[in-house]
């Protein structure tokens, strides 16, 4: 069983919980960011702190914010997020 079937099945299994879903679905926006930040900063070629700089910040800033260490504010996202010349839009 290939790696990603074996976390979705895992998943699956995990998710049949209330509680679990429950903090799932409350932490999964907070992670679609993130993954969002990692994407467009690999999709433009920047390292964290090629990133850190154009946006005025510090790479261990960065770091923290993408390995979900810390709950991001919706202004250093969109600092982020402005240095990759793209903006945010939340729902």
């Amino acid at each position: 069983m290939k790696k990603l079937e074996a976390w979705e099945k895992f998943e699956k299994e995990l998710l049949k919980d209330p509680e679990t879903r429950k903090e799932y679905e409350h932490l999964a926006p907070r992670y679609k960011i993130i993954s969002d930040l990692i994407r467009l900063r690999i999709k433009n070629n920047l390292t964290q702190e090629q990133l850190a700089k154009k946006a005025g910040t510090k790479q261990s800033a960065v770091a923290r914010i993408e390995s979900g260490n810390i709950n991001p504010s919706i202004e250093q996202v969109d600092k982020l997020a402005s240095a990759m010349g793209a903006s945010i839009c939340i729902k």
